[in-house]
């Protein structure tokens, strides 16, 4: 049986869609293709071996990190890629505590003198960074740099896309990375694969990525993962919309008020920020509801309701694979 679907390409900013075309040994060419347009010259690299995305602290009560790829060139060097789809606190602070991991597993038995081979975080962003929303740049490559803004620590770097702000069209693509862009935000929208990305690294992403040739159960999965995707996004509009009329209506009066604004903005975000916790508790319920076929009980959704918003995203994708109460209850043991 094939299911109809409205699209013939999946999205890559599901979590589906980006782990079929990056994560996976078949298709590791295409992982190589991006990364290479996103690293420097001197790091360019030939080929990666797939590693554990589920890495456990260093001791049973460490929390753990899951990574949607994780990987090692053939050099040593370690590459953490993963699609953000919504804004959540905390974010850089999640990103630095992830890469951490890579580097305590450098960490040889016995004598070591301690040499690291370099790790690179890239991300790729359904949103933009607050600080960052009035400017153009929308890649930003972080590291770590002295008082002189001179780099102290070249091995150790954060690249991150800020896909809303890349708004070229199809005729003004000029470069390889502007190509995989317009591919992360515009694939799933596409009939056919336009001239100017007929190349033969996308000829392949076209085919890896058309529905057509799923399988039931991927068809399945992608549906999933696409709806969850779209909820999420539905969230994150809602709550923008809100902050948005609340700030027109409060505007005026504000405007008079400037000596409390400080204070008032600070409980306006933490309402938007509870308003958006509430949704995406409500919206997990109904998937697993779904997903487990039965109800969950008012114990479970209490727990639930404890969870901060990115561990509830986190639980979004990782529901997915689930077959029975008891991998909820096992995912929840180490996250909670």
């Amino acid at each position: 049986m094939v299911f109809s679907q409205p699209d013939r390409y999946v999205s890559l900013l599901t979590d589906f869609g980006f782990k079929r075309v990056f994560g996976t040994e078949p298709n590791k060419n295409l992982l190589i293709d991006f990364l290479n347009t996103v690293l420097p010259d001197y790091h360019q690299i030939r080929d990666v071996t797939f590693k554990n995305s589920e890495n456990l602290g260093n001791t049973i009560i460490d929390r753990k990190a899951i990574f949607d790829i994780y990987c090692e060139a053939q050099n040593g060097d370690r590459f953490i890629v993963e699609i953000q789809k919504a804004k959540q606190n905390f974010f850089k602070d999640r990103s630095v505590y992830y890469a951490s991991f890579p580097i305590q597993q450098q960490a040889e038995k016995g004598e070591w003198n301690y040499e690291l081979t370099s790790v690179y975080t890239v991300g790729v962003l359904d949103f933009v960074f607050d600080d960052h929303k009035h400017e153009e740049t929308f890649v930003h490559v972080v590291e770590l740099k002295d008082q002189h803004c001179r780099v102290f620590y070249e091995k150790f770097k954060f690249i991150y896309i800020e896909l809303p702000k890349f708004q070229k069209t199809l005729e003004q693509l000029e470069t390889h990375f502007d190509k995989w862009l317009f591919l992360f935000r515009n694939l799933a929208r596409l009939d056919a694969p336009p001239l100017p990305l007929q190349e033969e690294v996308f000829e392949e992403l076209f085919e890896v990525t058309e529905i057509a040739n799923f399988s039931r159960d991927e068809q399945l999965g992608y549906q999933a993962s696409l709806k969850a995707y779209r909820d999420w996004y539905a969230i994150e509009m809602t709550a923008r919309q809100d902050a948005m009329r609340e700030g027109r209506e409060r505007g005026r009066e504000e405007g008079r008020e400037e000596g409390r604004e400080e204070g008032r903005e600070e409980g306006r975000e933490e309402g938007r920020e509870e308003g958006r916790e509430q949704e995406a508790i409500a919206l997990v319920i109904r998937l697993l509801n779904r997903r487990l076929r039965q109800d969950l009980s008012a114990e479970m959704r209490s727990r639930l309701s404890t969870l901060p918003l990115p561990v509830l995203e986190d639980l979004s994708e990782a529901l997915l694979d689930f077959t029975g109460l008891a991998d909820l209850e096992s995912w929840l043991a180490t996250h909670e």
